[in-house]
């Protein structure tokens, strides 16, 4: 980037005026540092971009080995851009879930809708929460069929025993896309809710992700069934 006027490359840009100045690609050159034979910093950044329509939001959801073969970019540039992705969707993640309400389940599935929907196979998240309904942590449980034989209720106390849970929810996806509850979703949901009961740590809800679209079985009046059986 040394063709570049001095006022106009990303580090002395960033400097003078700050990162809020920088475009999305010269937030990328700086973070990159340099470019590789015939490409700079700068250009680089922008073919990354033009990979997806999505732009920044196209890297997070590019594998390594998908950005490695963008012309220029070896495994070392595409782990730094998929670390800062990783970096940036938890620190929007964690200012969102000081003030959400965990109680609320479509409050809920949006706080993790781009981070399910996207999965090609079931994700299941155990989510955590302290005494005033604050995300303590979550967790992947199983990445696999949510399957209510596969899944100890077991691993998922032992889990939230440990971060000193009072309460807890789970999330799971739908690749399909549509998050009708299965058999197994309702008998892992009957499982975990009654261990739950008697280890004083409540189930809040079970909330099936699909695309762009949700299901809380505690709404769809799954926990009567649980609690008179």
């Amino acid at each position: 980037m040394k063709h570049l006027p001095k006022e106009e490359r990303p580090y002395e840009k960033c400097l003078t005026w700050g990162a809020e100045r920088l475009s999305d690609a010269e937030l990328i050159a700086v973070i990159l540092r340099t470019g590789s034979k015939g490409v700079s910093a700068l250009e680089l950044s922008r073919n990354v971009l033009a990979q997806d329509k999505k732009g920044l939001l196209g890297i997070y959801h590019m594998s390594i080995s998908d950005l490695q073969k963008i012309r220029g970019l070896g495994k070392v540039k595409a782990i730094q851009l998929k670390c800062i992705a990783e970096l940036s969707r938890r620190i929007s993640r964690a200012g969102i879930s000081e003030s959400i309400s965990f109680h609320d389940p479509a409050a809920v599935a949006e706080y993790y809708m781009e981070t399910l929907r996207h999965e090609e196979q079931e994700v299941l998240v155990l989510t955590m929460l302290n005494s005033k309904g604050k995300l303590i942590r979550d967790t992947i449980i199983s990445r696999g069929t949510v399957n209510a034989s596969l899944i100890s209720p077991r691993e998922i106390f032992i889990e939230a025993i440990r971060q000193q849970a009072v309460s807890i929810l789970l999330l799971h996806n739908h690749p399909s896309g549509v998050p009708d509850p299965s058999r197994d979703d309702v008998l892992l949901t009957e499982r975990v809710k009654r261990a739950g009961a008697m280890l004083g740590i409540e189930l809040l809800d079970h909330i099936i992700i699909g695309d762009r679209q949700a299901v809380s079985m505690r709404e769809q009046g799954f926990w009567l069934n649980t609690e008179t059986q």
